[in-house]
């Protein structure tokens, strides 16, 4: 199949991309490089650099006519969001609707959305939480993952187009930008390896479901392969706090001294992680990858690979 991906020089973007290669598909990549990196594009890839809302990107899709569309592009993060909530949406949902509205002209059949379930459910009273949850977004950035959702039943009921939005918990592993405040694996990794002291914002027991980006390729290619339709929920359903997570970091990276302490953010949740049983019964999707072994593997890919 011509499967087309976006954001696909980015974190997990160019992990699916190197899978759908190493399963025959034909792939072309649109990112514009803006936080994604060339040398993550494999060579037998055809990338195109251009911002998914441009008429570049609309033009591509027409004359490219894929199959299938993984759309992983997106302005991720959340604080940004919260600061300029105008641009988050310019990107997010703006570039999103422009991008379905040339897959459904291109008569793109199959769409997959990376969505959210970190910033979907707010401050959820079932834990692990399920997709039956309110979607109660607190940033404009789950907001507008919620909208685009909206947007994939429009082009569903009313264009026929096959759509599934698959809701990520924290995903972590090797490739993940430590630049900004996204990814705090990431962050911890590269900032325990270059012998600095990582903050951690509050106490550090506030938790989250942390996945690796193996176990979200398999459920996203698991997906794709089964052609299914729906909100389905990406994670572990295991809570790991920040303090945890920072303290098998430093242990891994061999740092001496652990992470300090600052202010909380407004408006961070407190806890957060999600049930998959749908997506299991669905495809029998299960997480792999162990914490302790995700984080030794990305602690690894850091010490031997600075971005």
């Amino acid at each position: 199949m011509r499967v087309l991906v976006s954001g696909g020089a980015g974190f997990i973007g160019s992990h699916l991309a190197d899978a759908l290669l190493a399963d025959g598909h034909l792939v072309a990549v649109l990112d514009d490089l803006s936080t994604g990196h060339r040398q993550f594009v494999a060579p037998t890839a055809e990338l195109i650099v251009a911002d998914i809302a441009s008429p570049a990107a609309a033009s591509f899709v027409a004359r490219w006519r894929p199959d299938a569309l993984l759309h992983q592009a997106a302005h991720v993060s959340v604080r940004e969001s919260i600061d300029d909530p105008r641009h988050d949406a310019s990107v997010n949902v703006l570039g999103s609707v422009a991008l379905l509205q040339a897959c459904h002209i291109a008569r793109v059949r199959h769409v997959l959305f990376a969505s959210t379930g970190g910033a979907m459910y707010g401050a959820a009273l079932t834990l692990p939480t399920p997709e039956a949850e309110p979607a109660t977004p607190a940033s404009p950035y789950g907001c507008a993952k919620l909208a685009v959702e909206g947007y994939l039943g429009y082009f569903s009921r009313l264009h026929g187009m096959r759509s599934c939005a698959l809701r990520y918990a924290n995903v972590y592993g090797p490739r993940q930008s430590p630049h900004g405040e996204a990814g705090v694996v990431a962050i911890f990794a590269d900032r325990y390896l270059r012998g600095e002291i990582p903050t951690i914002h509050g106490d550090g027991s506030q938790t989250r479901d942390y996945v690796h980006v193996d176990d979200i390729v398999r459920a996203v290619l698991g997906a794709f392969r089964a052609q299914i339709v729906g909100v389905f929920n990406v994670g572990t359903g295991v809570e790991t706090s920040v303090r945890e997570i920072s303290e098998h970091v430093r242990a891994a990276a061999g740092a001496a001294t652990g992470a300090r302490h600052g202010p909380e953010k407004p408006g961070d949740a407190a806890r957060s992680c999600l049930d998959a049983s749908a997506l299991r019964r669905g495809i029998g999707w299960e997480p792999r990858m162990s914490l302790a072994a995700g984080l030794a593997q990305t602690v690894a890919w850091f010490r031997a690979n600075r971005l």
